[in-house]
Order: C-alpha cells, then structure tokens, then sequence
C-alpha cells in the first residue's frame, strides 16, 4: 500500500503542481508581452488560459499533500520533523498561490476587458508583485522537493 501511495504522492506531485508553477511562471511575462502589443492585437486568450491552467491544477494539486499524508502515515513517519516542515511549507504555497497568485492574476484579467484599465505605473506594480509572488510560490515548492529527496533526520535512512 505504502509504494502505490508514494507512486500516486509522486504522479499527484508531477501533473498538477508542475503545470502551476510553469504557467504562473509565463503568466507575467505573456501579459507584459500583451501590453506591449497594438491593443487590436493582445492576444488575451493565452493569458485567460495560463490562469486556467493555474486555477484548474491548483485544485486538482489538493490530492498532493492528501497522499502525501497517507503515504507519511503508513510509513510510520508522520511525526518526524522534516515531514512537519514540509507540511508547514506547502500549507504556505497553498496560500500564496490561493491568497496572492491567483486573485492577482484575475485582477490583472479583469484590466483587460475593463472599460477603464488601470494606469500602467500601477498595472507594472501589480504585476512586480505578482512576479515575486509567483517567485515565492515556486521556492516553497522547491523547498519541499528539496525536503522530500534529502529528509534530514528521517528514520528509513534513505
């Protein structure tokens, strides 16, 4: 039961946290790309899809640390710290990406079929922000990857 866990932890991990980072990744830079364009021309339906994407796997990534605490739980390793950390760590992504990314992305949608869209010094802010956030996303997730591979202190020794 332990290895088809892990198996599942491990696919879980691949398809839906991997596709989030990499489209919030792009997510700035395609609307940077998009400003920069003849208005006729901005090419919104990639920006609307980047934030689909980053929605839709963000719900299905709830199924990571779901298996990743039935797999921590039949290896008798729950209590150990560095899965406590871990843990803590992607309690923390999970709130970037639900609290910062996320909305941020909206908002800056929502710009481009407003009537009146926001001034570009405060658009470029908006999107500075978003960048860093998305920053801080991807490193607590590396973070845990990072956890997961070494697990400093761990019992199984491995």
């Amino acid at each position: 039961m332990t290895k088809a866990l892990l198996s599942l932890h491990v696919i879980a991990v691949i398809l839906a946290i991997g596709p989030v980072t990499v489209a919030a990744s792009m997510f700035t830079p395609f609307v940077r790309r998009a400003l920069a364009a003849e208005e006729s021309t901005r090419d919104t339906a990639s920006l609307r899809t980047l934030h689909r994407i980053c929605r839709v796997y963000a719900a299905v990534g709830v199924a990571v640390p779901v298996l990743g605490i039935g797999t921590a739980d039949s290896m008798g390793i729950l209590t150990e710290v560095w899965i406590a950390v871990s843990i803590a760590l992607t309690i923390a992504a999970a709130a970037v990406l639900g609290l910062a990314v996320l909305p941020r992305q909206a908002n800056i949608l929502a710009n481009f079929t407003a009537d009146t869209p926001t001034a570009e010094p405060a658009l470029a802010k908006a999107l500075g922000r978003l960048a860093s956030y998305t920053g801080l996303f991807n490193i607590l997730w590396v973070t845990v990857t990072i956890l997961m591979i070494v697990r400093p202190g761990s019992s199984t020794h491995a």
